[in-house]
């Protein structure tokens, strides 16, 4: 069984809380028993080793046992949430899935079957191994999604070592790594998962409250809109010890803010990747962005300013599109980086940098900036292709209140004057009512070649 070690230390757990689901607690003894039950009804279904199966659901008592359930019968899971209903046809087509288990808002569940063979090189190799398999969609934030299958087990290795055991609410969606990983770190240690409904500030502020939330794993765009929404003040969040803040570029000026928000709370930088997994790190402190990273089983190498990683945990491939490491398993994760002794600080995509007549301009850097700005609700800063210096800096805000876009403009750029360089000042500078994030709470940004 290929998560003996889980169950073992679950049934140790018996008595405690593993998943809060609509404000109500269920045992780590619930979760055994609905695995148990799983089983038996993937048997009636006649679901087992080497079938491609999709869980359409959130962090559910009965969607999380038939996770652990379809990893010990060692079949190949393709989460899927809400949040990519739009490309739920093309993204069964990719992963060939047979299977499709789908989750309503009160756990009921319902299975369907699909007349669909396994033809994909990737995925007949992993069955062959007879191992558990994950696949995993890009966000598409930079282009078409892309679909990494992992083997499970190396992918799980790591949660073998015995760590902190919190109550950790569930930001990170089932179909993202770092919800897998916020998941079976919280079970490998006898915590408790805290689902919430919604990503809404006041949803997850209330949840936080009400269950004692001790760690936040989140995004630097959620943690804009905390501050914006101002949900902080109308919930005790006391309990909360530490906060994770990942998938994309912290703008500096956010994590002081939320510093001096929550001067007790450890505020960590994480880094990890669909095809690589979760890098164990460390912040340099609690206001800083630079950050040690790597842990056992990753290496790490910097090879002209962009951040290189090999690990024992990386996919085995794309399912639909070729494989991005080299001869030697090393990666290029196009992220462009400053060093200093052991810690790095990340600058951004290779691909979202802004050439501005030959000065290289980082989006994250910028939007810093105007964040400060009052009045200002949110900001996405992109390159623009110009005939004069090959690119120029863009802006998109939203604002709080409406205001005359002439002088808007003229208050951009006199903010910006005394606090960035000529270069880096936007050029173009749009005011929409469009969001600006992904469903995954990413900054969404669109560079035009």
């Amino acid at each position: 069984m290929s998560i003996a070690w889980l169950r073992e230390r679950m049934e140790q757990w018996a008595d405690h809380p593993a998943i809060v689901w609509n404000d109500h607690p269920f045992l780590y003894r619930d979760l055994l028993a609905r695995l148990q039950m799983w089983h038996q009804a993937l048997d009636r279904h006649d679901v087992g080793t080497g079938q491609v199966v999709t869980i359409e659901g959130d962090y559910s008592p009965n969607a999380v046992s038939l996770l652990l359930a379809l990893i010990e019968r060692n079949t190949i899971v393709v989460p899927l949430t809400r949040s990519v209903a739009a490309q739920r046809e093309e993204f069964l087509d990719i992963a060939e899935v047979q299977v499709v288990v789908s989750f309503d808002d009160d756990d009921r569940w319902r299975i369907e079957r699909r007349a669909r063979p396994v033809t994909n090189p990737l995925t007949c190799q992993l069955i062959e191994r007879g191992h558990p398999g994950l696949v995993l969609f890009s966000s598409g934030s930079t282009g078409k999604s892309k679909a990494a299958l992992h083997d499970f087990i190396p992918l799980l290795e790591k949660f073998q070592v015995p760590r902190h055991r919190r109550v950790t609410l569930t930001f990170l969606l089932l179909d993202h790594i770092g919800g897998i990983n916020t998941l079976f770190y919280t079970l490998a240690n006898g915590g408790t998962v805290v689902a919430v409904p919604s990503r809404d500030p006041d949803v997850v502020c209330r949840a936080i409250e009400t269950h004692r939330a001790q760690t936040l794993p989140t995004s630097p765009t959620f943690l804009n809109l905390l501050l914006i929404s101002e949900a902080y003040k109308r919930y005790d969040l006391s309990s909360l010890e530490l906060i994770t803040y990942g998938t994309e570029v912290m703008p500096e000026s956010t994590l002081q803010r939320i510093h001096a928000l929550f001067p007790n709370v450890q505020l960590l930088q994480t880094y990890g990747l669909s095809e690589l997994g979760i890098l164990r790190s460390k912040s340099r402190d609690s206001s800083s962005l630079w950050v040690k990273i790597g842990g056992e089983g990753f290496e790490t190498k910097i090879v002209d300013g962009v951040l290189w990683i090999r690990a024992r945990s990386a996919m085995l491939g794309y399912l639909n599109a070729p494989s991005p490491f080299d001869e030697e398993g090393w990666m290029n994760t196009q992220d462009v980086v400053e060093v200093d002794g052991e810690y790095i600080r990340i600058l951004g995509r290779r691909s979202e940098i802004i050439n501005v007549g030959g000065q290289k301009v980082y989006p994250a850097e910028v939007e810093s900036v105007l964040l400060q700005m009052p009045n200002v609700k949110d900001v996405a800063v992109t390159g623009e292709s110009n005939p004069i210096t090959g690119q120029i800096v863009t802006a998109r805000f939203n604002l709080f209140e409406p205001e005359d876009p002439n002088e808007f403009k003229r208050r951009v750029r006199a903010f910006c004057r005394e606090r960035l360089a000529p270069y880096k000042i936007p050029v173009k500078i749009i005011i929409t009512d469009d969001k600006q994030h992904s469903a995954r709470f990413k900054k969404m940004r669109r560079s035009s070649p």
